[in-house]
Formats: structure tokens, sequence, C-alpha cells
């Protein structure tokens, strides 16, 4: 492992009493396309105080349709998120939370039976593993087991981040889906930068440029990125923001798919049918599609023309049976802008206007 993981490992572990002991407003979750559900804000309002008190993601990592998924959660922590998806993906479901750092895992173990009483399950469904994200193999991950993988700005701290990729392709299910939140880069780190272990451990030195994620993921295997939110990042401590220089950071959501390898189709005209729990009316798949259904009721809902990868997308995943979809020999383009602008947090949190400037945890 890098020589640097000794230092952001102990950072997390005993040195941050609290999320708000981090020096950027990472922390603080990328703005949602639209007020989060009631079924998240519900899970996140019932997990323990002590939980959330030591939870340092960045964003909030919740996408729909979870009953019953196998879901595994990358640098779980202390578990606030896997517990939430405890309850979010129901008895059926499990979840997985793996944590390189043993403070952390033990942490987590304690409140176990805690949810399981809140939610009134007759059994667990989550379980924590200690071990790497590069390595979930090795620490017992089976291959293809995953309907979700997770994660909440826990890749930008990791050296290795292409194996991390490609160990979440490897334990996905086909059609699944690697749905996270990460810190973001406008330019490429220096190299002097990532020697700084404070700079590491709030992600600053280590996380990628946005750009580099597009073709990474292309290596791996999996579809095209597909950016769900966006935040600008601030950093309060300025000696901090000294160092960064010119670097801005971006608080960044993506979505991305495990396909077949099989051709993809030129287009399609895709109709939602609305079947999605609370989203009746429209589901925002990501910052550039946006589903809607009709009304009354009894319309069918508004055809969209998407490219083939979409299409695949939304034929091969768990949402194939919440779309009507036909293919089309015209290929639709006016969803990718040369260059993947489409996919640049900074121009999104631009757009929207978003940079939270508090702790999202305490508001302090």
């Amino acid at each position: 492992m890098c020589k640097l993981l000794c230092p952001f490992q102990k950072y997390y572990g005993s040195r941050l009493e609290s999320s708000c002991d981090l020096q950027t407003s990472a922390t603080s979750c990328s703005m949602p396309l639209r007020p989060l559900p009631k079924s998240v804000t519900d899970a996140l309002s019932q997990v323990h105080p002590e939980v959330i008190k030591r939870f340092f993601g960045c964003g909030l990592p919740f996408p729909a349709k979870l009953e019953g998924c196998s879901v595994l959660d990358l640098g779980s922590g202390t578990g606030r998120d896997c517990f939430a998806f405890s309850k979010l993906i129901g008895p059926s479901g499990h979840v997985t939370g793996i944590d390189m750092t043993e403070e952390l895992i033990t942490t987590s173990r304690q409140y176990v039976e805690y949810h399981q009483i809140k939610f009134g399950y007759e059994k667990p469904n989550v379980t924590f593993v200690q071990g790497y994200i590069e390595k979930l193999t090795e620490a017992g991950i089976p291959r293809e087991s995953m309907d979700v993988v997770i994660s909440n700005c826990v890749i930008c701290l990791c050296p290795d981040k292409k194996s991390v990729l490609q160990q979440a392709y490897d334990v996905l299910k086909e059609g699944g889906e690697l749905f996270f939140s990460d810190m973001y880069a406008s330019c490429v780190i220096p190299d002097h930068m990532k020697q700084d272990p404070v700079l590491w451990g709030e992600g600053m030195s280590g996380c990628l440029c946005w750009k580099d994620l597009i073709s990474m993921a292309h290596d791996v295997g999996f579809s095209s990125p597909l950016l769900f939110s966006a935040s600008h990042i601030e950093v309060h401590n300025s000696e901090l923001r000294a160092k960064a220089g010119d670097i801005g950071y971006a608080s960044g959501t993506y979505r991305l798919f495990k396909l077949p390898k099989l051709p993809v189709m030129p287009g399609a005209t895709v109709t939602y049918k609305g079947t999605v729990a609370e989203f009746p009316e429209q589901l925002d798949f990501d910052s550039s599609h946006c589903f809607k259904v009709r009304r009354p009721v009894t319309a069918k809902g508004e055809a969209v023309e998407v490219d083939g990868e979409m299409a695949a997308i939304l034929q091969n995943s768990r949402f194939c049976a919440d779309f009507q979809i036909q293919a089309s020999d015209k290929q639709d383009s006016s969803s990718k802008p040369t260059q993947y602008c489409h996919l640049n947090p900074f121009l999104l949190a631009d757009k929207r206007g978003s940079s939270v400037k508090q702790c999202s945890k305490t508001g302090k």
C-alpha cells in the first residue's frame, strides 16, 4: 500500500473526533436535483446520533429503488449510510460495509443490534468487514454478488483509484450500479501536494481531476459516468487554501453501470411508467436525463429520445421494468456535448448555484 495510507488511516481513526473537525465543507452534501425522498430522510433520521457524529462523507449516495437489493458500502466508517440503507432495502436485502480502519469498524458493529431493533427486523441485515476497498475479493466479497455499490467521499483517499473501480466492477452483478459521491479537483493534483498527510486526509491532494474519472471508468469496463449532483467545496483553513493555490474542488455524485458486453443500439425512445416508489410523476435519473409521466394517470408517459448506452442502462439494470424501450435508428447526441462538459461537476455546481458553507450534520 502507498506510504500515505497509514497517515490518513490514523487521521480518520483517532485524530478526528467528529465530522466538523474537517477543514473543508466536503462533509456538506452535494446538492441533490430535488429534495430527498421521505424514505431517505426518515431512514437518516433514525440512525443513532453517535454514528452520525463521526461521519466523514461528502454526499448523499442514495439512489432510488433499493428494496431487496444487496448493497456494498466502500469505506463505511461508523456506518451512517449502511444503517440508512438497512432501512431502505428492507429485511429481504443486505448491506455490507467495508472499511480499513479497525476503530471505525468496531464502532459500527456496536450499533448493528440497535438498528435491527429500531427497524423491527427479526435478524440483522447489515454486516461490517475490515479490509481494503482496492482488495474486495481478498476481504471476502464474492464476485458478481452485489446489485449496488456505494461510496461516500472515500475513493479520493485511496492511492490506487483504478483498482477500486475495477474491484467494484468485479463484485457487481451484470446490470449493477456504482453510485458514489466524491471530491474532484479542477485540474491534476501536483505530486508535491500528495506528500502532505493533512491535505491527503482532507481529500484535497488525493482526489481525481474530474476528467480522469471518465477514461478510468471506460478502461475498467463501466458505462460512461452519469453526473447526478454537484456542489462547490470551500476550504475553511487558510493554510490549506494557500497550499491548494488555484486548484478548485467540488463534490460530485456519479453513477456507473456494469453492462453486458453486447452491441449497443444506435438510440432508443424510452417512456417512464411512473412505477419507481416515491417518483410517480418524474424520475431524475441524472443531471441530463429527466423522465416524466403525463397526467392524467391513464395517459402514456412522455417519450424521450436517448442514446444507445442510456437505453442499455435502462434495459439491463434494476430499472428495466419501469420503462418502455423502443429501439430507433436515430442517435440522440443532445445530452453529450463535446469534451463531456455535461459531466463537469464545477459547471453543474455553477449552474445550480450550489456551494454549501456549513457542516451538514451540526449546522455550525
